[in-house]
């Protein structure tokens, strides 16, 4: 990992425990990564043997928030680190709480993929396509940024969620257009909204993410400020 952001302390174990909670959130987000493009999988092909894998697999997620979470808290009462070390442990603690809730939306993706196994419903899983990919490319991106701390590339992708946004309401629309057009199809459109509903969620997390990503770089909290606020701040 790249470590032009990262002090050098006297402490050579104080530096190596440090790079190491970067390492650990940097697999965690990994694994959330591949469990949100296989649950997307899933949900395109009805494949519901797939989706249970990624069910199965949310609990090393979350056991990954906990081992790191632990992790951070040993260095603040064991380091009782300053400035920008506290800015950086501070970062990684929130990020992999909403990595963990990334993996959260993924089973809640995958649960839509097992209850909707007949063809007749495919065309709604479709309007979502396009959506997790956007969803998927952003959660990437947001992991680059963390990986190298780019406070420049967290700024573009914080305004990223917008679109996503725009997105799941035109699936709304959508949705409510079958719903009105086929009361009968009203079980299964609320199951596609769910889905839809977690991949707009992950566009949130992103966000909350590249926020943190600032918040270590430039010290500023940025949290709840709009984008052209921070643009013009930072």
């Amino acid at each position: 990992m790249e470590n032009k952001n990262l002090n050098k302390h006297i402490s050579g174990q104080f530096s190596a425990e440090l790079e190491d909670i970067r390492n650990r959130v940097l697999a965690m987000g990994g694994m959330v990564e591949r469990q949100l493009e296989q649950a997307l999988d899933a949900l395109g092909s009805l494949d519901a043997e797939l989706a249970q894998k990624v069910i199965e697999g949310d609990h090393k997620v979350n056991g990954m928030e906990v081992m790191i979470d632990e992790e951070c808290t040993r260095i603040i009462a064991k380091r009782q680190p300053a400035a920008s070390d506290l800015r950086l442990v501070i970062a990684i603690s929130k990020s992999i709480a909403d990595l963990e809730r990334i993996g959260d939306a993924c089973v809640r993706i995958a649960k839509a993929a097992q209850e909707k196994r007949s063809n007749n419903q495919q065309p709604l899983l479709v309007s979502i396509e396009s959506m997790g990919r956007h969803a998927t490319r952003m959660l990437n991106s947001t992991l680059d940024a963390l990986a190298r701390m780019d406070a420049d590339s967290a700024l573009e992708l914080h305004k990223e969620d917008a679109k996503l946004d725009k997105e799941y309401e035109g699936i709304i629309r959508q949705l409510m257009t079958y719903m009105m057009e086929d009361p009968r199809s009203i079980p299964g459109v609320l199951d596609v909204l769910w889905a839809a509903r977690a991949v707009e969620r992950v566009g949130d997390r992103c966000k909350n993410i590249c926020e943190y990503v600032i918040y270590y770089v430039k010290g500023k909290d940025v949290r709840h400020v709009s984008y052209e606020e921070m643009e013009k701040e930072l």
